[in-house]
């Protein structure tokens, strides 16, 4: 299922303390399944993107309750596509993705999709942006990051990066983001080469590449 969020104004109940580095205030997230990117890890990514961010395209796999994706949009991101599988959580995700689309002064194309990420990425990009851009009379373009946050357990980081370059969702100079539990560490494709590691408290986040080779 597929869903394009507009740009509209909306009144929203807003819960908890999840706030964007900016000091937006967004809806907070309930249950065990809630595992938000702390404060700290989102500062510290934001200031590491800076102005790359803007005019970007921003893949958000399993997006939570979208926080990353706003934080995107937020720094300059020009179009965002946000992935979660939990019903709860996408809906959050779609109310957080209007709340900040609803504060920007510029155009931003949003769609958030509730549907398992591998599973998503194992369709295509073709399929996905005939199915979207094509529709909106849009010229598609493939991701220049992607920003790739399963649960810690599962370690679903090597089907995610391989399915990536299987159905050729990224831009030549894309920059995959890994968040990562330091304790149960991360399995990497042979495709994706390494190009920065950051560690704060016990997340990490790594900073890959596709291999050119």
């Amino acid at each position: 299922m597929a869903r394009l969020v507009k740009e509209r104004k909306s009144k929203f109940i807003l819960t908890g303390k999840l706030r964007l580095t900016g000091g937006l205030k967004l809806i907070s997230p309930s249950g065990q399944l809630a595992r938000p990117t702390t404060g700290l890890v989102r500062e510290a990514l934001m200031n590491i993107l800076r102005e790359r961010l803007k005019d970007s395209n921003w893949l958000d796999l399993y997006s939570g309750s979208g926080i990353i994706s706003c934080e995107a949009i937020e720094k300059g991101a020009k179009t965002v596509l946000a992935v979660e599988l939990n019903r709860k959580m996408f809906k959050t995700c779609i109310s957080n993705l209007e709340i900040i689309s609803s504060t920007t002064n510029t155009k931003v194309f949003i769609n958030a999709i509730n549907t398992e990420a591998i599973r998503f990425l194992g369709e295509g990009y073709k399929k996905y942006s005939k199915e979207t851009y094509k529709r909106l009379g849009q010229k598609a373009k493939r991701f220049n990051y992607i920003y790739i946050d399963p649960p810690y357990k599962e370690g679903k980081y090597f089907q995610a990066l391989e399915s990536l370059l299987d159905g050729d969702w990224v831009a030549k100079d894309c920059l995959a983001i890994c968040e990562f539990s330091i304790t149960h560490g991360i399995n990497l494709p042979k495709r994706w080469q390494i190009k920065d590691k950051k560690k704060y408290g016990n997340t990490g986040l790594l900073f890959l590449t596709p291999n050119q080779a």
